[in-house]
């Protein structure tokens, strides 16, 4: 029996490996047309509230346990910090291509490196681990560089807007492990995106975004994207990354780190007909590769960015 279903099993594993590198790799440039005539907190804070609703309600289906008043807590804080940071991808590619978005969101791992070590009683990197970082960026002044963002200070603004999303990311996913959550996956993350939704939600009407929505005239290719996103990217990818978690190591799936970046480059040049430079490349090589050195001399489990 055991033998019957190991093929099965690999099967599985294969698929969600497949789901993870295609499709959030495919997000950025989702969000990309998504924000033609969606406002972007708009368009996060509705697609993480209805995948969190759903994801609570899949959990008491499945009669997980509650969450306690010290683990919402979590969930408001956690949900908070990585869902604002998300949404800033959005914010971010209002001014720069999805390719270019996606290879500043890798250096996430580099921020939560940082942010581990300057927190009271943090650990110091190891020298590998320095080396990544270094690449790193060194990857990020060369694809801020004139020859690779054009468009002055308006693509300058898109990087600073991404470069404090990550950092936001970052210190949601470095709180969460210190701090008290469910025993439940599910519940866990249904109540952060929840929670991360509403918070959005007060972002966009700070700023004004109510008013520049306009459902009627919202394009189909908005639409489709909205409902790519809160499916695919929201509720099918994570599924599949909470999978690996459970049947592979934490290196193995994070490698969606440095696959993610590549697909959507790829995907911005082909269907969202973005330049790519040699430039480009250049950094996306330089960049991929310290990546990858953090993420493999790493010892703390998973520390990329996800559920794009």
């Amino acid at each position: 029996m055991a033998v019957a279903g190991a093929p099965a099993h690999r099967g599985r594993v294969i698929a969600a490996f497949i789901a993870i590198y295609l499709i959030w790799g495919s997000t950025y440039l989702g969000i990309r047309f998504a924000i033609e005539t969606i406002p972007p907190f708009i368009l996060s804070a509705s697609r993480f509230s209805l995948a969190g609703l759903i994801m609570l309600i899949a959990a008491r289906v499945r009669r997980a346990p509650g969450v306690t008043l010290p683990q919402f807590r979590t969930a408001a804080i956690v949900g908070s910090l990585l869902m604002l940071g998300n949404s800033l991808v959005g914010v971010a590619e209002q001014r720069i291509p999805s390719g270019i978005a996606a290879l500043l969101v890798a250096m996430t791992p580099l921020f939560m490196v940082l942010l581990e070590w300057l927190r009271p009683g943090g650990r110091r990197p190891s020298a590998p681990v320095f080396v990544g970082v270094g690449l790193g960026l060194v990857g990020l002044a060369l694809l801020v560089g004139p020859e690779s963002m054009r468009g002055g200070s308006s693509s300058g603004i898109g990087a600073l807007v991404l470069v404090l999303g990550s950092l936001s990311w970052a210190a949601g996913s470095l709180y969460t492990k210190f701090a008290p959550k469910s025993s439940s996956g599910t519940m866990a993350t249904g109540a952060q995106m929840l929670a991360g939704g509403l918070t959005l939600l007060a972002a966009s009407i700070v700023a004004g975004e109510p008013s520049h929505l306009d459902l009627a005239h919202a394009s189909t290719e908005s639409l489709v994207a909205f409902v790519y996103l809160l499916t695919f990217g929201s509720l099918i990818g994570f599924t599949a990354y909470v999978y690996l978690l459970s049947h592979t190591t934490a290196a193995k799936a994070s490698t969606y780190a440095y696959v993610n970046p590549v697909v959507a480059v790829l995907l911005g040049w082909a269907i969202g007909h973005e330049t790519v430079t040699k430039r480009t490349v250049l950094a996306a090589a330089v960049i991929l590769a310290g990546v990858a050195i953090i993420t493999v001399t790493r010892d703390e489990g998973p520390v990329t960015r996800g559920d794009q």
